[in-house]
């Protein structure tokens, strides 16, 4: 180990005070270094209101007083080198306050990694690991652009897969990392989407309770291992998107609660400072040190462990000072508004921050209502995010498609609703976990009908959501038709592959969607362009059929979408479109080997100078029953 100055600097406490460091990862927590040719550990915490910090560890038998921490001043900044300590060693910060004499055994905040919940001590780590991703982290830039297909698979790691013969304990990242590997690679998925893998005391929470938010979770190895882990996906070209949850952090007493016997990374004031709803603690956006220890640990993910992007949860709550609160029960803004302000100031520097840093991710909000601006710059007002989740379509789509065919249509416009909005902001079309839980049924359960239609109508939802403009994410599961709700306890039901046909049948289909959005640039190019996305026919009410047209750029094929969203198969059914020649059918979703009934056009269909829809040329078409066609100019 050589010597390497962890020490904070001035210019560091500056930052660190003035809320605009986004490396602190560098100097503060447990950092492996030598000092004087002695190898060891320098110790760094911010914790302004104590009155003392000792270290307790392994190497001094947890005993308080043998390792005391020494105040930087004014900055709050606590510091100690420990010879001989070195990665794998426990330790605890306690912390004696000013403040009425409270003292508490604390997590270190910066800690790279922890025990094994429920144990709570932190763990030192090096983070050494030699990456073998160049090839992706060179292309990656390509690979994460708006214009590019981005098709992610969401995965909470503990109920992926896990291994029969050790009930009850989940695959570590390294078990993981070649299994999942494969499959997303076998489905063409060209990402993953994790669910929060920060280290979390409550399982049960998803990882969106983080009390380390720099540790990966000990529950799947270690920091090394996730290391492992990331570099396998990228290694077989598959992109990985992290879960970051700075909305609010959880109320047990070793993390970030209270630190220092005074609130100090969340508002002292309840109405502030508390989620009721969560049980949880919201982040002072307002407190400089606080902002840069979490832009810090943005950037952490990003630098440390090569991640392409991060998905930021619970925006809303973020955004809204009322948000699941009643009247009274919040405090309005300077102006009397409900905006908090400091969390949107805090969310422009972030995105400003991570685009910086790494021009070649994306950063994604998780974004409920309507506030403008989401995914557009800051230097335009917005809030800089790269791109935004249309939960609008989410809710629309599902509610139209759980209805009985026969009533859908006195629901059409739930699906052309989404043509007012589609680009206003850059969107995600995303059917996540939170659809498949707390009684919402599974995917395939929505479905009305019986076992075949229900099968029928998921692979149409699938075909027009892969249709619609903008990037795809679809819930682990999903993509071979889960019967049972997401049980986070349980591995994913993958005996249903071997058991029926239709579940392989279904995943066979996923795969050939995700070929063709990443093969066809007129499905992906202008994903966020309304240059991208034309309707031929969104007034059938009667027969509950739509049909549109997605465009790319110069030279890319005009691709049809027509969408027949009854059981009834449509005979001669004629639409518009804008060529000539013989139009290709490049994905029949009632294809036999999709478990359809095979009705179809034998390949394609050729134009005729009939008018229609506006349009000099038309298709007389045969419409599947639950089924959607993509075609496209043979002749190019």
């Amino acid at each position: 180990m050589t010597d390497r100055d962890v020490t904070l600097g001035p210019i560091d406490l500056h930052l660190l005070a003035e809320g605009t460091h986004a490396r602190l990862f560098e100097k503060m927590g447990a950092q492996v270094t030598a000092r004087d040719g002695r190898p060891g550990t320098q110790f760094s915490v911010w914790a302004p209101n104590a009155e003392t910090i000792d270290l307790i560890g392994d190497w001094n038998g947890w005993r308080l007083g043998e390792t005391p921490m020494r105040s930087l001043g004014p900055s709050g900044v606590w510091q100690a080198f420990v010879p001989g300590v070195g990665p794998g060693q426990r330790y605890k910060l306690h912390i004696r306050s000013r403040h009425d004499g409270y003292t508490v055994n604390k997590a270190d905040p910066f800690a790279f990694a922890s025990e094994v919940p429920p144990l709570t001590a932190s763990v030192v780590a090096s983070l050494d690991y030699g990456w073998n991703d160049a090839d992706w982290m060179r292309a990656r830039r390509e690979r994460n652009a708006l214009e590019a297909p981005v098709s992610a698979y969401e995965v909470h790691l503990g109920s992926w897969m896990r291994d029969p013969a050790r009930p009850g304990q989940v695959l570590s990242f390294r078990e993981l990392a070649p299994r999942l590997a494969e499959h997303v690679q076998r489905c063409g998925f060209t990402h993953v989407e994790l669910m929060p893998i920060m280290e979390h005391p409550f399982y049960g929470s998803w990882g969106y309770q983080v009390t380390s938010f720099f540790a990966p979770s000990a529950r799947y190895g270690a920091p090394e291992d996730f290391m492992f882990f990331v570099d396998t996906l990228h290694r077989s070209g598959i992109g990985v998107l992290l879960d970051w949850t700075p909305a609010h952090f959880p109320t047990d007493e070793h993390g970030l609660i209270y630190f220092d016997g005074t609130h100090l990374y969340e508002h002292a004031d309840p109405r502030r400072g508390l989620h009721a709803e969560w049980g949880s603690a919201v982040f002072n956006y307002g407190r400089n040190e606080v902002r840069s220890f979490l832009l810090s640990n943005a950037v952490f993910w990003l630098d440390r462990y090569h991640i392409d992007g991060l998905r930021v949860d619970a925006v809303a709550s973020m955004l809204y000072l009322d948000y699941g609160r009643k009247a009274g029960q919040w405090i309005p803004n300077q102006y009397g508004g409900n905006e908090d302000l400091e969390a949107v100031d805090f969310l422009k520097t972030f995105n400003a921050t991570v685009y910086r840093e790494r021009p070649d991710v994306q950063t994604i909000a998780e974004e409920s209502t309507a506030w403008p601006m989401v995914s557009r710059p800051t230097y335009l007002g917005g809030l800089g995010f790269g791109l935004k989740w249309d939960m609008g379509w989410m809710h629309d789509t599902l509610a139209y498609f759980q209805n009985d065919p026969v009533y859908r249509r006195y629901h059409h416009n739930k699906l052309t609703f989404r043509g007012l909005y589609m680009f206003s902001e850059n969107f995600v079309l995303p059917l996540s976990h939170d659809e498949v839980v707390y009684g919402k049924r599974s995917l395939l359960n929505k479905m009305p009908g019986d076992d075949w239609q229900k099968f029928a109508n998921l692979r149409l939802l699938y075909a027009y959501m892969w249709a619609q403009p903008g990037k795809k994410l679809l819930f682990m599961g999903g993509e071979f038709g889960q019967w049972n709700e997401w049980n986070h306890d349980v591995s994913l039901d993958w005996h249903l592959l071997r058991q029926g046909a239709a579940h392989g049948q279904l995943q066979l289909l996923i795969g050939e969607l995700n070929r063709l959005y990443r093969a066809e640039p007129s499905l992906h190019r202008r994903d966020a362009d309304p240059r991208g996305f034309e309707w031929i026919a969104a007034d059938d009410v009667e027969n509950s059929v739509y049909a549109f047209l997605r465009t790319g750029g110069d030279g890319d094929q005009t691709i049809l979408g027509v969408f027949n969203c009854t059981p009834i198969p449509r005979f001669n059914y004629r639409i518009g479109v804008p060529g000539e020649g013989v139009w290709a059918e490049v994905l029949n979703t009632d294809a036999a080997a999709f478990g359809g009934s095979n009705h179809g056009n034998v390949g394609g269909v050729e134009a005729t100078p009939v008018p229609s829809h506006g349009r000099p040329f038309s298709l007389n078409l045969t419409l599947p029953p639950l089924g959607a066609l993509y075609l496209k100019r043979a002749d190019g």
